[in-house]
């Protein structure tokens, strides 16, 4: 950590906000962008840096390098300062004016017309906060993901490894009938963006025919999901074997690979395919700030019956009031649902 508690404050130290309010401000400003239509900066700096360079930078803070609209704070384990109003030409006049070298300084604007690493259409604006400098792009929600507790993890680990050794007879069944019924590979993997953004390989027992994917633009005109997520509850590409799995959810069971490798959690919103998430509004990649789950509240309020808009709120509502009981709470309820054979998973 940059800031120690033992050290005598410097100039500008008071004037420094706290992370979780320097979060909150941050927050607001992007719901301010988005309504205004009008750029801000975020200059995130000292990772890596002396704790004497960044004295030298609290103090031209304290002597009013800063405009009075600016904020400065802790972030990150380091010191971030957000420019309200202000593109990237004028986030690097103020990196240089506090004397901090690129190397040790990240610049985000909002908006902007570049695009995250794993986007690879043209022509299509995404309002994302992307840095600036060396390195591809990252979205705001790299930035902004909430901090994970050891005992959810402790619990994703135990409930994974349980799981797979409990359940390896079904699995092993379920690979046989999948690769025995139709050609193909046994599991569909798929690019989905997880924590912060970031894409990572989901996987999944093949439930659909070989050339799936290729089909789905196609079939888009008859998604009964609105929004960008396709969901059809009579897809034609599924296969007989894969109705099956899909009703008692078993082709969900491989993710529990995905939840010991970090890239998912037993419980947490569903994480989206690439292209999906990539069109959602931007106050719904607010879902984003945790790792996304096997089950959450949309897979035990409706599933599909449940509208875009709405889908995306219970994510939300879930990150907004997360807690180890609402886990084992919504854990019990979906395999109430999965032994009703009632469960739907995305």
């Amino acid at each position: 950590m940059i800031f120690r508690r033992n050290r005598k404050p410097v100039n500008g130290l008071e004037r420094l906000h706290s992370e979780e309010t320097f979060l909150a401000m941050l927050e607001h400003e992007r719901l301010r962008s988005e309504r205004s239509q009008r750029a801000f900066a975020l200059l995130h700096i000292g990772k890596g840096q002396r704790l004497e360079k960044m004295e030298e930078v609290l103090k031209r803070i304290a002597n009013d390098t800063l405009r009075r609209t600016d904020v400065a704070g802790r972030f990150r384990g380091a010191l971030g300062i957000l420019l309200p109003e202000t593109n990237l030409a004028g986030a690097e006049r103020v990196r240089a004016k506090l004397g901090i070298d690129k190397a040790h300084c990240q610049i985000y604007v909002f908006p902007s017309e570049e695009f995250p690493e794993h986007d690879d259409r043209r022509g299509q604006q995404k309002r994302e906060l992307v840095a600036s400098g060396s390195g591809p792009g990252k979205p705001l929600e790299s930035l902004m993901v909430t901090r994970e507790s050891a005992a959810k993890r402790a619990f994703d680990i135990t409930a994974a490894l349980a799981g797979l050794v409990a359940l390896s007879p079904i699995l092993l069944l379920a690979a046989a009938l999948v690769r025995l019924t139709s050609r193909g590979p046994i599991f569909f993997t798929q690019r989905r963006a997880g924590l912060g953004g970031r894409p990572f390989t989901m996987y999944k027992f093949r439930t659909m025919v070989a050339n799936a994917e290729a089909l789905k633009s196609q079939l888009r005109c008859q998604s009964e999901q609105d929004g960008p997520a396709f969901k059809m509850q009579r897809d034609p590409r599924i296969t007989r074997v894969g109705r099956i799995l899909r009703k008692t959810c078993i082709d969900e069971l491989p993710q529990l690979i995905n939840v010991l490798l970090g890239h998912m959690s037993i419980v947490g919103p569903r994480p989206l395919p690439l292209d999906e998430s990539m069109l959602v509004k931007s106050w719904a990649r607010t879902r984003l700030r945790v790792r996304p789950g096997l089950t959450c509240i949309w897979q035990v309020s409706g599933g599909r019956d449940v509208l875009f808009d709405d889908w995306m709120r219970m994510d939300i509502r879930y990150i907004r009031s997360k807690s180890m009981w609402q886990d084992l709470q919504l854990v019990l309820r979906t395999a109430y649902r999965v032994l009703m054979v009632r469960a739907s998973t995305g």
